[in-house]
């Protein structure tokens, strides 16, 4: 279900509540509000934008710290963001293979 952000209309008091902006979970096919569930006051939903994500390159989830490994093999997996001395290839069994997290996450 997706949320729904509502803002009192223009003119109107409102309460704490809608007076700036206040979000409902509701259904899709859910009517829109028309009153704000506190005080009552009528209110309308606030349109925005659509997010578009677009799909990540590996460079680029190598610099924003991420890991991205392909299945090449049954147990072996290439790791297309390595860095410094980490292994082209993940191996199952093989803890020498696996990625160095620890270096890649931080506070």
């Amino acid at each position: 279900m997706p949320f729904y952000e509502y803002q009192v209309v223009e003119g109107h008091e409102g309460c704490d509540t809608c007076r700036h902006s206040f979000e409902k979970w509701q259904k899709m096919k859910d009517d829109a509000l028309t009153a704000c569930p506190d005080c009552g006051a009528p209110v309308h939903r606030l349109l925005f934008a659509q997010s578009i994500s677009t799909p990540k390159t590996p460079a680029e989830l190598k610099n924003l710290g991420f890991t991205k490994l392909v299945k090449r093999e049954e147990g072996v997996y290439e790791n297309l963001t390595r860095t410094g001395n980490e292994s082209k290839y993940m191996v199952r069994d093989k803890p020498e293979t696996m990625p160095d997290i620890k270096s890649k996450i931080t506070d």
